[in-house]
């Protein structure tokens, strides 16, 4: 392991006021981009006009903020100013653009260290992390441009919800509710179908088994006990444990209506907890507010043309 300072120059950044500076479209031939302590969107907050007397921070670079969302860490592909508590870390040996994102990665494993009261200004420079060489073989077999237009929708224009116009429908009214049915977990084999139990993350599932799948695809799977609520498509035929209800549609559904359904069943998530769990009679009677068409019925056109509308659909 080594200290990040031996691996990087660690370096305060220009240290601007956002409200001091000229906001501009991306577009213009002066703009540059301005990193702040947010914890999305790379870290870019805004783009401004180049000062002439501030040169920004060169592209490569990762900025690391030290506090706002501390050590929130992103590698910088074009020139950038930056916002207070922000530092810049430049590699002391050669890097290639894949392993500089693997530095990002260890040092927000360090996030849970930190919090508003406890920021990062006076040791972040001695972070331990992985020494160059110990990076693993996986991190250099990446490649890039398989991200490329990762955030591209199917198609282009926004489209507006009109929430005051929907209906309500029962889940019992649009899906076939069943139990969760599969192995248990301790006599799982490995294989390749999926093994779903009641967890919030890697779209449910935990494993892979050679059973035989017990639930068809192009349905979701709704946690009633653990995480409860927490929802996920499945598009390959599975098996899953009891803590998970499956919804069969009772109509024509893709992964573009249900995702925009998942993302409405999550909603009633803080609804329910360990001690009150989504059982199949209180889910069949639960209700779900859609978009409805001229005749009243669910509009499953407008969902899917809405999610196809949305940044990183062309990926789903």
């Amino acid at each position: 392991m080594k200290r990040i300072d031996e691996l990087f120059d660690v370096k305060y950044g220009v240290n601007l006021e956002l409200n001091a500076l000229t906001k501009c479209d991306e577009a213009n031939r002066n703009a540059v981009n301005f990193v702040s302590r947010i914890a999305g969107n790379n870290g870019v907050s805004a783009t401004v006009e180049r000062l002439v007397d501030v040169e920004p921070i060169s592209a490569g670079t990762i900025s690391v903020a030290a506090g706002g969302s501390v050590l929130e860490t992103f590698l910088q592909p074009e020139p950038y100013y930056s916002g207070r508590d922000l530092f810049y870390l430049t590699s002391r040996v050669p890097m290639t653009e894949v392993q500089k994102l693997y530095y990002c990665a260890c040092l927000r494993a360090n996030k849970y260290r930190y919090n508003y009261g406890r920021q990062a200004n006076r040791t972040l420079r001695a972070i331990m992390v992985p020494d160059i060489n110990d990076i693993p073989g996986w991190v250099d077999n990446a490649h890039l441009l398989s991200y490329d237009r990762i955030d591209a929708p199917v198609t282009r224009g926004s489209i507006r919800l009109s929430v005051a116009e929907w209906r309500s429908f029962r889940y019992d009214e649009l899906f076939e509710i069943e139990r969760g049915t599969g192995p248990r977990k301790q006599d799982l084999e490995s294989g390749p179908t999926p093994f779903v139990t009641s967890t919030d993350t890697n779209n449910g599932v935990t494993a892979y088994t050679n059973h035989i799948p017990t639930h068809k695809g192009n349905t979701i799977g709704v946690n009633r006990n653990g995480s409860v609520g927490e929802a996920f498509f499945q598009e390959q035929p599975f098996c899953s444990t009891e803590d998970v209800h499956v919804l069969n549609p009772r109509f024509q559904m893709n992964k573009y209506v249900a995702m925009f359904l998942v993302t409405l069943i999550r909603k009633e998530k803080y609804r329910f907890n360990f001690g009150r769990k989504w059982g199949i009679e209180r889910m069949e009677s639960t209700t779900i507010r859609l978009p409805v068409d001229e005749n009243g019925n669910p509009d499953w056109s407008f969902m899917e043309r809405f999610i196809k509308s949305l940044p990183f659909s062309a990926s789903i």
